[in-house]
């Protein structure tokens, strides 16, 4: 199919898909006002008893409790009950939520891969409840255990509606026990009423729960959840009703302590430094609902490093937030904008700062201070301020960092959100420029979800305030979802203006005009004996336009992918790209130093082609392969991308990941062969004592690195870091480039 017929059919194609989404569109509008009908719920019993955590269930109280169960099957299929059922029983008094659970299973043959805490659910025997403390549909608290008694909590915004609402760095002290059977497991909970957020004299809360039972290859949900949501989706819940109204949470000061030393050597410029620092945080709890966090002289730095990437586009790689100060209710602050294109606050920006030659250093933070939750079960706000110190040498200025912002749910789960974000230098310097004086971002966003998530969206207006810029200073976007059993259509664009900053955001190009349409089909099994469980077609148009340039196309993609779910969990797909892109400046996709660049002001269409397929997970050894080939700019490029798994559980497990592109241009332009190669290796020698390896190879950056970290924890929270980090330059000569070693204490106290 030649490029000028292709492009036209993907014309037809958005047209279709704009008329199907607005006929969709106001059937939702006619719709938007029904909720969901809850169907389940489960009594909480008030108890003045003791309860002892011990995973038997004795205390005469339990007996009492009605248990939540009946659950449905979420995989393979939706339709039915789950063979292995679980039992949930709650209970409560003045300090506590008690939970009592009762998995069946058919054997007592379970996958678990460690001992480590925060383990992905996937491929792991696990339970989870979702308590949504607000009756919000929107923001939940996750607990889980797997048969081992092996914790994981976490945050959840968005609804549920995406996998990138999980906030698994959060932490909070409970307790759990767990006993396996011969044909089930028990486990007992005991969660402190202070970490949840709730509003005092609530009497119900929305709750549901879904269970991983690997032996049955099941995974059940309490409520009942289509296939086409996700099996976290904050739509679906019941209700959890207490037998009296809360009270105030008897929320404890926690007093986070750190000690923190260092050494090492930058061979690059021959050069030693050691560090010495002592600081901490505290966490207040505010009427039930509000977190109030501070920091002093904070210590960022990352006891666990950053995975390498090859990076062969023109842009700013994306890098996820992983700093505790910033952690809670971190959706307020960050879920703005476009999260990939044009996200105006990314915490990283704070404590990185450039030197005089352009490179990324830490920035000092003096001190930050961070209030944020619920108001009332409709309104939250968020406030965080934090002062970074000067250098000088580095003609880096003092500057404080503020970002405000407020959020309020409107019908059954919908919410428009309002920020303001402000960076300021607070002192005047010689070698400071006007333009970098200040920087300010205001915005309004709306996120838009129905009661049972057929409908999605998001809308936004975000306008930048800095000396010296001109009229083209905001951002907009808007995209709209419709999720039904068979089809997933969005139509999504966004505006990027040529002025508009964000100094601390992620915004990757600007002035830009982008849509990207989706249209997906899917195909459902017809019976319960197909290994096909569903495959879809999905086709995304990428076009964008350049505002300044007349709207000229600078560049589009056009992704068409078929994807395949066997029952088995493996999974085989099938994509095809077909790109063009405009070189505005010159450019050297291969990354080679010295290498001759593609020239400015030139046209390149490609197509390349691919596929995947991931293994069933829960055996002992899996993996997956993406192989892909095509056409690169003038050029080919063979890529390959394949990670192996094996575990020795619960001890042992270790991953090797592997990525190949092998570019070949015309002369006289330069090729490559750009390997990626990163080892794992994870030793859990109980809840408390974990030893990680991570080794990482790229030839790209010419960096081989090993990262090795034993952590002990000692206490609830509270953790030693002993922390070995080791580069090496690889492109003339294998010779040391950065050497560190490093340990850190953190304590968390609660008075």
């Amino acid at each position: 199919m030649s490029y000028s017929l292709f492009y036209y059919f993907c014309k037809v194609l958005t047209k279709y898909i704009l008329k199907k989404l607005l006929s969709l569109y106001f059937l939702f509008l006619i719709n938007i006002g029904f909720s969901q009908t809850t169907s389940k719920s489960v009594h909480v019993k008030y108890i003045n008893e003791p309860i002892t955590v011990d995973a038997i269930l004795d205390e005469d109280a339990w007996s009492k409790a009605k248990p939540a169960t009946n659950f449905w099957e979420w995989f393979p299929s939706d339709s039915i009950h789950a063979k292995q059922q679980a039992e949930i029983k709650m209970l409560f008094d003045d300090d506590n939520l008690y939970i009592g659970i009762k998995v069946n299973s058919s054997g007592n043959d379970f996958i678990i891969p460690s001992f480590r805490r925060d383990f992905r659910a996937r491929g792991n025997d696990n339970i989870t409840l979702m308590f949504d403390t607000f009756n919000d549909g929107t923001n939940a608290f996750l607990f889980s255990s797997n048969p081992y008694g092996v914790q994981r909590e976490m945050l959840l915004s968005g609804g549920g509606s995406d996998v990138r609402g999980f906030n698994m760095a959060w932490d909070t002290k409970w307790t759990s026990e767990a006993k396996i059977h011969e044909d089930y497991y028990i486990l007992e909970w005991a969660i402190p009423l202070s970490a949840f957020k709730y509003r005092e004299g609530e009497t119900k809360w929305r709750f549901n729960s879904y269970h991983f039972d690997t032996q049955e290859n099941e995974k059940n949900t309490w409520i009942n959840i289509p296939q086409n949501q996700f099996i976290f989706s904050l739509a679906y819940m019941g209700d959890m009703i207490f037998e009296k109204p809360l009270g105030k949470s008897k929320s404890p000061i926690s007093i986070i302590p750190f000690v923190n030393t260092l050494v090492g050597k930058d061979y690059e410029i021959n050069e030693s430094s050691s560090d010495f620092k002592v600081g901490g945080d505290v966490k207040f709890t505010i009427n039930n609902s509000l977190n109030l966090d501070l920091t002093f002289n904070p210590d960022f730095s990352q006891v666990e490093v950053d995975q390498q990437v090859t990076n062969l586009t023109r842009f700013e790689v994306f890098l996820p937030e992983r700093r505790q100060f910033f952690i809670d209710n971190n959706d307020l602050f960050a879920d703005f904008g476009n999260s990939r294109d044009a996200n105006p606050f990314f915490s990283r920006r704070i404590g990185i700062a450039r030197d005089l030659n352009g490179n990324n250093i830490e920035n000092d933070i003096i001190a930050g201070v961070r209030l944020s939750g619920k108001l009332n079960n409709n309104l939250r706000i968020g406030v965080l301020n934090m002062q970074t110190a000067e250098d000088q040498v580095s003609e880096i200025a003092t500057t404080n960092n503020t970002v405000l912002t407020a959020q309020y749910k409107m019908f059954s789960r919908s919410y428009i959100s309002f920020m303001f974000i402000n960076k300021q230098a607070t002192k005047d310097y010689d070698f400071l420029d006007n333009d970098n004086r200040y920087n300010r971002v205001l915005g309004i966003d709306y996120r838009l979800a129905s009661a049972d998530n057929t409908w999605s969206g998001k809308y936004y207006f975000h306008k930048s305030f800095s000396p010296n810029t001109s009229n083209s200073d905001y951002s907009t976007g808007a995209s709209t979802q419709y999720n039904s059993r068979n089809y997933n259509i969005t139509l999504s664009g966004l505006f990027i203006g040529d002025d508009f900053r964000s100094d601390l955001g992620f915004i990757r190009r600007k002035d830009i005009f982008k849509i990207n349409p989706r249209f997906s089909r899917t195909f459902w099994a017809k019976n319960s004996d197909s290994k096909i469980v569903k495959h879809s077609i999905t086709v995304i148009p990428i076009f964008i336009w350049k505002p300044k340039l007349n709207f000229d196309n600078s560049d589009y993609t056009i992704i068409s992918r078929w994807n395949t779910q066997f029952k088995n969990n493996a999974s085989l797909n099938f994509v095809m790209f077909n790109r063009f892109t405009h070189l505005y400046n010159e450019f050297d996709p291969t990354r080679t130093d010295g290498g001759v660049k593609l020239p400015a002001d030139s046209d390149y269409y490609y197509t390349s082609y691919g596929a995947s397929f991931q293994s069933d997970r829960r055996k002992i050894l899996s993996y997956s392969i993406n192989p892909s080939m095509g056409t690169f700019f003038n050029g080919k490029k063979y890529s390959l991308e394949t990670r192996l798994n094996y575990r020795i559980q619960p001890y042992f497990s270790t991953s090797v990941q592997l990525n190949y592109d092998n570019i070949n241009l015309p002369d006289p332009y330069p090729d490559a062969k750009i390997w990626l190669i990163g080892p794992r290796i994870d030793i859990t020698f109980n809840k408390d004592l974990f030893w990680a390896t991570f080794i990482q190879y790229s030839s790209q950056l010419n960096n081989f690195s090993i990262n090795t970290r034993l952590q002990w924890r000692f206490a609830p929270l509270s953790d030693l870091f002993i922390v070995y980090n080791d580069n090496y330059f690889t492109d003339n000569v294998f010779a040391p480039r950065v050497r560190s070693f490093n340990v850190k204490l953190t304590y968390w106290l609660n008075i």
